[in-house]
């Protein structure tokens, strides 16, 4: 099966919104084993509308709208779906109910247009609306498979999960059982990830593999299709096997992990508590620690040292400085130790360097030091970033937690 997703609004195509709705549904077609093979988006505008269905139609199976269910006058894709299936539009009473009972317990006056959104196509599956008032629908026609959703992420994103996934799973062909597992990968780009797996993407059937470059990482989709999740699970297995004797060193987690959550994960496997000294980030590594629950008892503070004063003040010597400067390995680890004795804890990190745009100590941007003091020993990572001055920062933090992620014990 293979969908297109077609977004409707005009303001999807001025830019007022951003259709994050196509990503979501992408995303959870993808874990269904459904590819998707185009993204469109269309005005308020009924015969654009029909040009884009007629193409659709062409090269798609399941045809897959969001938007322009709303009450009113540019809300036309009930209203035009109907016209090009040739079906009538007829009143579900459930949401008839649910529309006259909004505005029963407000208070407020049911405008006649309100009604129009109870509409659905004449035989479709209804989806129910949990969180508003129009529902979705499903309809098969002329060997086409239709599905129309509410605009409103806070309404489709339920909707889609709770009442369309299972009519998808129906509409698939029996016996089949479709797994995915999202591998995540740190410090090697999408192209290397790529060069390195060139054969295994070439010859991909089943699992397939689907790499992605996301932000400052790169993961990869592996997809599975069995009679059982057993069956599927083993063939994702073999495959993740031969992916891990190539590229395995960059591989840090799975699923929807972030490297702060395992980061976090480990130094509470090893009851290990962690303080910051940040020049050059800021404060960012500290937050990225601080927004996850739970960090209060591994996180005990830390501080941010942008001047040499603070610098000197945390345990700095004059002469590291004077001899190498504060954009240096002699630096950063003399703020990784004196943080970790000041706070008493078992892991000190710190980060120091140039974010840009000018050179600073005759080094240039993205010339970036980090430094570990931890149980297992001391350490420094010396990196050449590349980048504006926010990609440097947020690379630095990101290259911390890799760092920290590789410790032993």
């Amino acid at each position: 099966m293979n969908a297109e997703i077609i977004g409707i609004g005009s303001e999807l195509l001025l830019g007022q919104i951003a259709n994050t709705n196509a990503k979501f549904i992408s995303t959870r077609l993808a874990d269904l084993g459904i590819n998707v093979f185009y993204h469109t988006a269309v005005g308020d505008n009924s015969e654009r509308l029909k040009q884009v269905i007629e193409v659709a139609e062409s090269r798609s199976d399941l045809l897959i709208f969001t938007g322009g269910l709303g009450p009113t006058k540019d809300d036309l894709t009930k209203e035009t779906i109907a016209s090009t299936l040739n079906k009538k539009l007829v009143y579900n009473e459930e949401a008839m109910e649910n529309i006259q009972d909004y505005y029963k317990k407000t208070g407020a006056p049911m405008s006649e247009n309100n009604r129009k959104q109870a509409l659905v196509l004449d035989g479709a599956t209804v989806l129910r609306n949990d969180n508003g008032m129009a529902p979705g629908m499903a309809v098969t026609a002329n060997n086409h498979t239709y599905m129309l959703f509410p605009g409103p992420p806070k309404e489709l994103y339920p909707m889609f999960t709770n009442y369309a996934e299972p009519y998808l799973l129906g509409q698939l062909k029996q016996g089949d059982t479709i797994v995915s597992r999202v591998l995540r990968f740190f410090g090697i780009g999408e192209s290397r990830l790529e060069t390195e797996l060139e054969d295994l993407i070439d010859q991909q059937t089943n699992p397939t593999i689907a790499p992605l470059a996301g932000e400052w990482e790169v993961t990869l989709r592996l997809t599975a299709k069995a009679d059982t999740k057993q069956e599927a699970d083993k063939l994702i297995d073999e495959t993740e096997k031969l992916i891990d004797a190539r590229v395995g060193s960059y591989l840090y987690g799975y699923g929807e992990t972030t490297l702060a959550k395992e980061v976090f994960s480990l130094l509470s496997d090893r009851d290990w508590s962690i303080s910051t000294a940040e020049s050059l980030t800021g404060g960012m590594f500290s937050q990225e620690i601080t927004d996850l629950p739970g960090a209060s008892s591994l996180f005990y503070g830390g501080v941010v040292c942008y001047s040499n004063e603070v610098k000197r003040e945390i345990g700095v010597s004059n002469e590291t400085l004077e001899a190498y400067g504060a954009v240096s390995e002699q630096c950063a680890i003399e703020l990784a130790r004196s943080v970790r004795e000041r706070y008493k804890t078992d892991v000190g990190i710190s980060f120091t360097g140039v974010a840009g745009p000018d050179p600073s100590e005759g080094k240039e941007p993205g010339t970036v030091f980090i430094g570990v003091a931890a149980p297992s020993g001391e350490k420094v990572v010396a990196l050449n970033l590349a980048g504006n001055r926010h990609a440097i920062r947020k690379r630095t933090v990101n290259h911390g937690l890799n760092t920290l992620l590789k410790l032993e014990r």
